[in-house]
């Protein structure tokens, strides 16, 4: 798409806005940032937008001033709604994201790798990149992982991008098309910005909305709201399963295969697998599918499979202190996400659990705990509703704290050895920490510190 003399308005000036921001010009554009926070607050990013020519409405409504816009793109964390300005634009000026910017600038040959699902998207896109790698492929990563996908699609003429695709990210797509789609499953979460689990289900099914009949899509058989997506969808459908022998990709005997049509590939024995639990198998599964879909070798999935460690705060084996496991889940902000991660290990748990509710219920977690956890330590906004479901539940092992270094330090004093305490918040980060990364970095360095002592 030619941006030469478009004006553009970026929302947001964060990660991605600023990514958008220097795509962008780069490519032409007018453009022009708002941001809610002040010039104070923005610091150095306000200074260096302004001496690269860019109109920084920083704190200040723009529809104040007499503009008019081609395109806007609004950065994913930030609702529409939360934008009562974006209501006095003409009814024609499109309104899109990071997702939709980034597939507008993408070379026509770099094929796109996306995953979506409530959990485990993280991880099934760092163990296809891994794949791909392995193949001899070039390949990146990008979008709710962390990484910009604007930026990666600038960076790249050729190869593949596996891309973690978020519902926020989908809510502002026109015209995103991947061409090999994984779901790995949908349970309720970021209710308090949909509204609704029809209207999270609805915004998870744009991933595939503008597939074609030769575009791959993977679904988790295992997962009814996502099994009936498969009824939705011109692209071709493979299934994948943990739970059953099917025709896709699942576990066939003691090995892991995929059916492809006119052949099946007998990809590793189960055993070889480094991720623990049967969501990590999922997550296998999915990246398996969607590789041999691709044409890529059985070796390659099976050499990354035996090596694959998985990814920072999510099941992150931190260190052994004095014969106790400590576990970095911090990634895990929802409770369908600590269901799995407590019943991965069969020790005896101490479970850190707590931060800000995005509209969740606890009372199902609360009966897992109830089942297998010895402690619970709880901590943050959500410390409460978690507590009044668990005791609900018939558990009473219950221990509040003000932060997550005295949550740490009881935990230690809990532990005993062979056991292992987990962080696994269930909840945001957004009430203690900028993000989920932060809240596992401090984890991580208390451990350690307790390491040292």
């Amino acid at each position: 798409m030619d941006f030469t003399n478009q004006r553009v308005l970026v929302i947001g000036m964060a990660r991605s806005g600023r990514a958008a921001l220097e795509v962008l010009q780069k490519r032409g554009a007018v453009v022009s940032a708002y941001d809610a926070k002040s010039r104070e607050q923005l610091g150095n990013t306000y200074t260096q937008c302004v001496e690269q020519g860019i109109k920084v409405f920083a704190g200040v409504d723009p529809s104040g001033v007499n503009l008019s816009y081609d395109l806007v793109v609004i950065s994913p964390g930030i609702a529409r709604g939360k934008v009562p300005f974006l209501a006095s634009l003409p009814e024609e000026t499109p309104v899109i994201g990071e997702l939709e910017l980034a597939f507008l600038i993408k070379n026509p040959a770099v094929s796109t790798f996306a995953i979506t699902g409530t959990n485990g998207k993280t991880t099934t896109v760092s163990l296809l990149q891994a794949i791909l790698e392995n193949s001899g492929r070039k390949s990146r990563v990008g979008g709710n992982i962390g990484v910009p996908l604007t930026t990666v699609v600038d960076q790249l003429q050729e190869g593949s991008i596996c891309v973690e695709v978020s519902s926020f990210q989908l809510e502002s797509t026109r015209r995103f098309r991947p061409d090999y789609c994984g779901i790995l499953n949908i349970t309720p979460d970021h209710l308090d910005r949909h509204k609704s689990m029809e209207g999270y289900i609805k915004t998870k099914a744009k991933v595939f909305a503008n597939q074609q009949e030769k575009d791959i899509l993977a679904l988790n058989f295992e997962d009814p709201l996502v099994r009936a997506f498969a009824q939705q969808t011109s692209a071709q459908v493979r299934f994948f399963s943990a739970g059953r022998d099917l025709p896709g990709a699942c576990v066939r005997g003691d090995w892991i295969v995929v059916d492809l049509p006119g052949s099946t590939q007998e990809i590793c024995p189960r055993e070889e697998i480094r991720l623990r639990g049967t969501h990590n198998l999922e997550n296998v599964l999915c990246a398996v599918s969607l590789a041999a879909a691709a044409g890529i070798e059985k070796e390659a999935i099976r050499k990354t499979l035996a090596t694959f460690g998985g990814v920072r705060h999510r099941m992150e084996e931190v260190t052994i202190v004095e014969d106790v496991l400590y576990v970095n889940d911090s990634k895990a902000t929802n409770p369908e996400s600590t269901m799995k991660a407590i019943m991965s290990f069969g020790q005896p748990l101490i479970l850190i659990a707590g931060g800000r509710n995005k509209g969740s219920s606890f009372q199902q977690m609360a009966s897992l705990i109830k089942e297998r956890v010895q402690e619970l330590i709880l901590l943050g906004e959500a410390r409460e509703e978690i507590k009044s479901a668990v005791i609900g539940a018939g558990f009473r092992n219950i221990h509040e704290v003000k932060d997550l270094p005295e949550a740490v330090d009881r935990a230690s004093r809990l532990a005993r050895p062979g056991e292992v305490v987990l962080l696994s918040p269930a909840c945001a980060s957004w009430d203690m920490f900028a993000s989920y990364e932060e809240r596992g970095d401090q984890f991580c360095e208390l451990v350690r510190n307790l390491s040292r002592g």
